[in-house]
């Protein structure tokens, strides 16, 4: 059970740290989200616009706290 909660807080730091670089990046932002939405898209996750925005601004929220 210890290793499994291990897992699970590495697996939530490299996300929160991969959000981290991604909104921090010297890009426009409209340029980051489309490569967001077409890498979760080749994984098979299609979002719409607008739930692509509220993950960004749901994640951004995050990072600042």
């Amino acid at each position: 059970m210890k290793g499994l909660s291990i897992l699970a807080a590495f697996l939530g730091g490299a996300a929160v740290g991969a959000a981290a670089g991604i909104l921090f990046a010297p890009e426009r932002g409209a340029d980051t989200r489309s490569k967001i939405a077409d890498a979760l898209r080749k994984k098979g996750i299609k979002l719409s616009r607008t739930e692509m925005e509220d993950l960004v601004e749901e994640l951004a929220a995050e990072i600042k706290e």
